[in-house]
Formats: C-alpha cells, structure tokens, sequence
C-alpha cells in the first residue's frame, strides 16, 4: 500500500498540524528508547507497566494488545487502510472494534509496537489515552452530520472536548479512568446517561445551542444511571462546567479504594452536595480563560463542513424496484439504513456481526473493502459506532444495491443490525487477562441458533450483550438481555439480566435469577425470547414488554420443573 496516499478530498475529519506531528513523533522515539530498555532488561515490568498503558499497550492472556484511539469514531479511507496494513504487517490480519469506537490489535509484538505507533503517525492517529487513570477517547453518534433528527452536529463538540483533555495536565492521574460521550439528536444513540459525564446537545425556545451534563453513570461493579446536574450549560461555558465536574471529582475522588475510585460512587454518596460543589467550583473559575468563544467553534467546524451533495429525492424508482424484486436486500435497507438529512441519501450501518462470527473484528481485507466503498459511495468517511460496526455516512439511496452487492462480495451484507445476532461482545476469556468466562463462544452460539433471518426479522429489534467479567465492558448491564459470565468454582456461568436500556429510558437490568451454565445459557436466552414473542403487544420492544409484565413470566419459563 501507499502509506504516504493523499488525504481524501471530501473527508470531514479534523486534521493535524505541524505542532500535532511533531508531539506525536517526539512520543514515538521516547517509547521506542523505553521497549528498548525493556527488551534489554534495563527495566522491570512493574516499572514499564505505567509507559506502556500511557502508550495504549496492555498486556493480555497470550501477547500485548494495542488499543488505538478513533476520536469520536470518525475515520477516512486513508486511515483504514492504514489500520488494514498494521493488521496485515503487524497482527494476524484483522482488528477488533471496540464499544469506546475504538480498534484493537489482540496480538502485538513487545518489539514491533514502536512501529505500529509510527505507522498511525503516518495517517494522524495515535494510542495516547487508551488506558489509564485519565479522559478517554470521547465518544458520540455514529451518525452525526447526517442524522435526520440531529439537532447539533456533536463532532464539533467531540473534537473541542478532545483538544482540552488530551494530555490534560491536571487530569492526567485522576482517581480511575474517564468516560465522555456527547450526542446532538434527541434520541441518545451515544448511551449518554451511563457514562461518566453524558453530554446532550440541545437548542432553546430562541435556537442558542447548549447542553444538558448527566454526571455518574457507569457500569461494572456498580451499575447505574447518571445524574442530571444541569439541564442547559451555554455554548460558552461547556468547558468551565465540565471542568468543574473533573476539579470536584479529582479532589474527592477515593484513590485508596480501586472499587470506589468512579466518580459514580462520588456522586452516589455525595447526592445533592455533589451538584453543590460543581456550581461553586464553576463559579470561582476565571470565566474569561475558559470561555468556548463562538470564533474557537466555527473554526472547529469548519473540519466538520458537509461535502456537496447532490440534489436528489428521496426513494428513488430503481431503489424500489430492487427491494421488491430482491427481499434479502430489502431486510438489509430496513435494517441497515439510517434516515439522511439531505434527501436522496442515507447512512449505511455495516455489520460486523455475521452469522456465527466474532463480534466486532474485521479482516484487513475487508478494512480495505469498506475504506475503497467509503471513497465510492461516502465521499472518502466512515465512522466506528459504540455497538461495534463501521458505518458509511452519506450513501445516494440509488447507489444502494450496487454497494449492498459490493459488501456481500466481502461478506459484510449480514441484514441483522439491530435484531437479536447484532451482539455486543467484549474479547473475554479468549484474550483478556481480567476475564473470568469466555463471550465470543457465546456470541457466537447465539448467533448461530437465531440465524434464521425471518425469524430474527419477526422477532425484531433486541439488544443481547455479553460481557467476560464484572467489568462489564460488554455493556451487559444495558442489554434487553443481559449476559455476565462469571467463574464458579472454576466453571463457567452466565448470569442473565433482562430489561436494560442505554437510550433515552435508560435502566440497568435486573438479575433474573440463578446463573446458567455454559452448555444451557444459549437454550435460556431461546427461552427467554419465546416467552417475549409470547407476551408482546404489537411493536412492543422486548424491553418494554419486560417492563408492563414484569419478571415473573420470564423467571417460570426459565426455572419451572420440566
């Protein structure tokens, strides 16, 4: 590949300067000197640990992985194909995409990661601030600046979030790691309210943009809902109010106590007060040095302007001859098609969950595929989403068959987004080295048991999620159908909690009942979703049937004696 490839004309991506490319270098040579003396001896694991994680290196169950920042889940064709060409050169072929809409490479060389950094440097990318005690990588909606029902495009916000936390220094050592996520629609595609800070844009009665701020939310250990602390911060005073809310939390945060350490326990004990020291914290700043002044924003996004679409309608004849004539490809538009603010278009949702596949992971090969159909089809983007796909942003509607048969050519046209074999997984037992049960078997199990696609297109919308341990990077606690594998006197279980929701009604399910084994939890969730189908109302979401009949049906059909 040409890793010195121009930049795509019409990519909306935010772009690096000099300054940028220096740091990053100046970063590379640092690292590469520390896995040097590392390799020689010169330093213990115990003191390279903190270097490599300040790097994004982990070390897992059978080699290091290196988690690269995607900021906000945007990337080009350009990059892509760079994440293709370490993939191919430096893993075994493919990359796991992460819910923080990230990518992982499960199986790097101690030696090879220095030019694995070097080689993201080449296309403006980094690992810095994947791990560790500090902001992670911000996340927001994998639509943004195509949704029809956006009402602020959140990247511009994303990226001004990015540039203050990055190397941040009075955040660098917070008490545990940090999680931002900011949508601009009123539909939370974003899963806003369970992370620690959940940033939701929104205009008032005379259009001024501002936010609402939810503080506390959070899974693992203790799972639960953030809490509103402001229902509109201005434009300009975003950054004060959200450093404000780091200030609070790094001063009380409980550094003795790793189990305590999330801000949500903070704000769980503080209540109220929480809320208090925020708004004298804010109050005392020096307004002036953090003030977010309407000059700063639209230079931001300017990045993010939208590329010259075409003057088209919206259902095109020849698009609705080729649902009606192909019904494959006509589950595919229902399922993998997202509403376009510009008629004639549409966002496209790429699954990577093929039937009995790996949740989340592409082949270098497919990478390339999406970044050359990226260039084809969305003028050069494409964007990461929190429920582990890739997503084409502005896709013509006529094109529509012609790039479905493109990805089916790379088996990428698996018409399931949203349904129940759309699973979010974490890598569990197979790689990481915290996990106390195996995901992707299940995953994979579950999958291939709802492979039918007429009985996953009646069953409808339903969200599975499955996490390896109680860290819950599965985001199992938000599922409709929750699954926790856990150890047991060296056995594998799964706990299973139902009723979830990461959306507007956001909820943390609730524990079912006893935990099931290994070979029996595929059969439990079959279980699970008949007695759904069975007591559903039209259109009814398996969550919100859940909820009207509460768990009594669902704990009988599971437990009843034979």
């Amino acid at each position: 590949m040409d890793q010195h490839a121009a930049i795509p004309p019409h990519a909306r991506t935010y772009r690096y300067d000099a300054v940028d490319r220096d740091f990053l270098a100046a970063r590379i040579a640092e690292f590469r000197d520390q896995v040097q003396r590392r390799l020689a001896g010169e330093l213990t694991e115990d003191e390279f640990k903190p270097l490599r994680l300040m790097n994004g290196l982990y070390l897992q169950l059978h080699a290091y992985m290196l988690r690269v920042a995607i900021p906000y889940g945007v990337l080009d064709s350009r990059q892509l194909r760079q994440l293709a060409f370490i993939a191919r050169r430096f893993d075994r072929g493919f990359g796991h995409f992460t819910t923080r809409q990230n990518i992982q490479f499960n199986w790097t060389k101690l030696e090879d990661a220095p030019d694995m950094l070097a080689a993201l440097a080449e296309v403006d990318m980094h690992a810095i601030q994947t791990s560790g005690n500090c902001i992670r990588n911000v996340t927001t909606d994998e639509f943004a600046g195509a949704a029809a029902d956006e009402l602020v495009d959140p990247r511009v916000y994303a990226e001004i979030l990015r540039q203050w936390s990055t190397l941040h220094p009075e955040f660098s050592y917070l008490p545990r790691k940090f999680k931002i996520a900011i949508t601009g629609a009123p539909h939370d595609r974003v899963a806003a309210k369970v992370h620690d800070i959940g940033v939701i844009a929104k205009r008032n009665a005379e259009g001024a943009i501002g936010f609402e701020v939810w503080v506390g939310g959070g899974l693992g250990r203790t799972p639960v809902v953030g809490t509103l602390i402001h229902d509109f911060v201005p434009e300009a005073e975003l950054l004060a109010y959200l450093e404000a809310v780091l200030r609070v939390y790094n001063v009380l945060g409980q550094r003795d106590n790793i189990y305590k350490a999330r801000i949500k326990i903070l704000v769980r004990d503080l209540g109220d007060e929480f809320r208090d020291l925020v708004e004298a914290e804010f109050a005392a700043m020096p307004r002036g040095r953090y003030r977010l002044d309407p000059e700063v924003v639209q230079a931001i996004a300017a990045h993010f302007a939208p590329p010259a679409f075409a003057t088209l309608v919206d259902d095109p004849p020849a698009l609705r001859r080729a649902r009606a004539e192909d019904r494959r490809f006509a589950a595919w538009c229902a399922t993998s098609t997202h509403p376009h603010r510009t008629p004639g278009y549409a966002s496209v949702v790429i699954s990577l969950k093929p039937i009995g596949g790996i949740p989340g992971d592409a082949s270098a090969e497919q990478m390339e595929a999406v970044a050359d159909l990226a260039d084809r089809f969305s003028f050069g983007e494409i964007r990461v989403s929190h429920v582990q796909n890739l997503v084409l942003p502005h896709v013509r509607q006529e094109d529509l068959p012609a790039l479905h048969a493109a990805l089916d050519a790379h088996g990428l046209a698996t018409p399931n987004v949203g349904l129940v074999t759309d699973i979010i997984a974490c890598p569990g037992m197979d790689y990481c080295a915290l996990a106390t049960a195996r995901s992707i078997p299940v995953a994979q199990r579950i999958s291939e048991r709802f492979a039918d696609l007429d009985r996953q297109l009646d069953i409808g919308t339903l969200h599975v999620n499955i996490s390896g341990c109680i860290n819950a990077c599965g985001h199992h606690h938000v599922g409709h159908i929750g699954l926790l594998g856990v150890d047991k006197r060296g056995e594998e279980v799964y706990q299973i909690t139902l009723g979830g929701s990461a959306t507007n009604d956001a909820a943390i399910g609730e524990l079912i009942g006893p935990a099931f084994s290994y070979d029996a939890v595929v059969d439990a969730v079959e279980t699970l979703v008949r007695t759904y189908v069975a007591h559903r109302t039209q259109g009814e979401l398996f969550k919100d049937t859940y909820r009207r009949i509460g768990p009594a049906p669902f704990k009988e059909a599971l437990y009843a004696p034979a």
